[in-house]
């Protein structure tokens, strides 16, 4: 009747009442193009997208989108409000303060362990609906509105998206909307805008909760090898798999001529000693890097010694990749800058101390004087099998000379061609075969130093062996006041922190085999060493050519444990590592 139509709240914005052919009446939806004969309301709308929210939420999805998301998505910079306040009673758009809290009811149980209609909003934010009846947040003290509800957000690991962000679900799906460029993509941008973290922790979690097996595979992948040839059989049986997926599923080892069952044990045994023979250096793929006989470098003449060599390093990716997907480890440690590559990161004059000493001494002298009286050429020697050829770092650069004003380039071009160029074929097959398996993207949340822990583990560390094995030089000495708040520091750390203090100091968290005795630094054997220096003010600073920390003689124990986890916490563009 004319009467109760009256006597109804307002369509919401985007609809339209429209009668039939039979003088039926029904409803448009010009925003999603869709009829339907219920008259809608801003509560029908809200409801019904709560209700469709919740339910996808529970399933661990949210809201499908269109297999092509669609640009016309409003964008949450300046929304058209209905403003809810428990002072209001019904407004024109039929949303009363209890029908608020009902619907929020069905909006935000996201598990049967969360009642998040139950917990308050931060301080100065606010929910608010649009006129198309969705729901979202204004945070008062920025004056800034946001789709993503603070109260969840604030839960994952990566946390918050950026301002302006939207994540939807296509087929199950994830993308992201970025409403300020009207621009979708599939990557979430957290990965590459969020901020530096040292909670190894919380990103491991979050990187094992992504290492999902897809649907329809079977349910185990056999692998039957020979102990005397495990890398050659290993390599058979991986490099013949097509669909790399397969190496995703669980993987059953058998070892020949041995009865058992793989429950996780073969597994294991069997990467770590897969990974001792295919990075072993007998066999030419990689070397020991100039300053140690435990970290690992590509061998930029690996040709020479294998002809397949690549489809060798295709494979060690490959095993790499399933040793990180599966939660396994490798029984090998690599330079620093091999961890930067994978991570598509650059590298630095500082990287190529750990590495080769010779090399930075004389790069460091470059940069630190006039280059000009040394008759240096952009092109650098290298000797294959006693025989020297030389090696243009750039066009004609056996023609240009290194000036004071092209020093800088030469120094990049040097450090690019000593870590990077000369092996890049080898690289590029490695990490082919490594994100047939990992995404590389999803890779670089951690950095060079949590990838070493992430591929190779966190070994025990024996502070007792670590202390015997320990010289102190410039008035320190084991009984010194402050050396014994340093070990008492050390003691109390959690594993992962040691190791990051090993790092700091060694440029690898890996101990020799034989304990700390056989620590290697520039001129061979070299104990760890802590050598007084600085001002109380001033954070610890490490050599990694000579296993050696400058330890300043602090007036507290507290003072020193502050300054040492400092240090050893940020030490990305941190001045302390040379």
């Amino acid at each position: 009747s004319v009467s109760n139509s009256e006597s109804l709240p307002p369509l919401p914005s985007g609809w339209e009442e429209r009668t039939d052919a039979n003088g039926r009446l029904y409803y448009v939806n010009h925003i999603r193009r869709t009829t339907q004969w219920d008259r809608p309301s801003v509560r029908s709308v809200v409801l019904t997208y709560c209700i469709k929210f919740n339910d996808y939420r529970a399933a661990g999805m949210e809201q499908p989108a269109p297999s092509q998301p669609s640009p016309e998505i409003p964008v949450p910079v300046q929304p058209t409000p209905i403003t809810v306040s428990p002072t209001n009673t019904t407004n024109s758009n039929g949303v009363s303060p209890q029908q608020v809290q009902q619907l929020t009811q069905y909006c935000y149980p996201y598990s049967s362990n969360s009642k998040l209609s139950e917990q308050p909003l931060p301080h100065g934010w606010e929910m608010m609906f649009t006129e198309q009846g969705r729901p979202f947040f204004v945070d008062h003290n920025t004056k800034t509105t946001s789709w993503n509800d603070p109260r969840v957000t604030g839960q994952t690991a990566l946390g918050p998206l950026p301002p302006n962000w939207e994540m939807r679900y296509s087929n199950g799906r994830p993308f992201y909307i970025d409403h300020k460029s009207r621009k979708t993509q599939w990557e979430d941008p957290r990965l590459t805008v969020m901020p530096y973290s040292r909670d190894y922790k919380a990103k491991y979690d979050t990187f094992r909760q992504w290492m999902k097996v897809p649907d329809n595979l079977p349910n185990k992948f056999d692998i039957r090898v020979k102990r005397s040839h495990i890398l050659e059989d290993s390599f058979r049986s991986i490099s013949a798999v097509k669909k790399p997926d397969l190496l995703k599923t669980r993987l059953w080892i058998e070892f020949d001529q041995e009865s058992g069952l793989d429950y996780g044990g073969l597994a294991r045994e069997w990467f770590y000693l897969l990974s001792h023979e295919i990075f072993n250096p007998y066999y030419g793929l990689f070397e020991y890097s100039a300053n140690d006989n435990y970290t690992l470098q590509i061998n930029p003449n690996s040709g020479l010694c294998n002809e397949n060599h690549l489809a060798y390093f295709k494979f060690a990716g490959r095993v790499a990749g399933m040793a990180v997907f599966h939660g396994k480890l490798l029984d090998a440690f690599f330079i620093a800058p091999f961890y930067k590559m994978m991570l598509g990161k650059p590298i630095t004059l500082d990287d190529m101390e750990a590495v080769d000493t010779e090399y930075y001494n004389s790069l460091q002298y470059i940069m630190e004087n006039d280059p000009s009286e040394l008759d240096l050429l952009f092109s650098v020697d290298e000797e294959t099998l006693g025989k020297v050829n030389q090696i243009d770092l750039k066009p004609n650069g056996k023609d240009i000379p290194v000036t004071e004003k092209n020093k800088k380039e030469y120094i990049d071009l040097v450090i690019k061609w000593r870590f990077a160029s000369r092996i890049k074929s080898q690289m590029d097959k490695f990490l082919e075969g490594f994100r047939e398996l990992v995404s590389l993207e999803r890779l670089r949340i951690f950095d060079e130093r949590e990838i070493e822990l992430l591929m190779c583990g966190m070994g025990d560390i024996d502070v007792h062996d670590w202390r015997r094995n320990t010289n102190y030089k410039n008035g320190y000495g084991d009984q010194h006041l402050v050396i014994q708040w340093f070990w008492q520091v050390v003691y109390a750390l959690e594993k992962e922190s040691r190791l990051r203090l090993l790092q700091f100091v060694t440029g690898t968290s890996r101990v020799p085999m034989n304990g700390f005795s056989e620590l290697y630094g520039i001129n061979g054997p070299q104990r760890f060493t802590i050598e007084r220096w600085g001002k109380f003010d001033q954070l610890p600073r490490a050599h990694t050519c000579f296993n050696r920390i400058d330890l300043p003689e602090y007036k507290s124990y507290q003072d020193l444990h502050d300054k040492l986890i400092m240090a050893i916490e940020c030490t990305q563009g941190y001045e302390g590592v040379d």
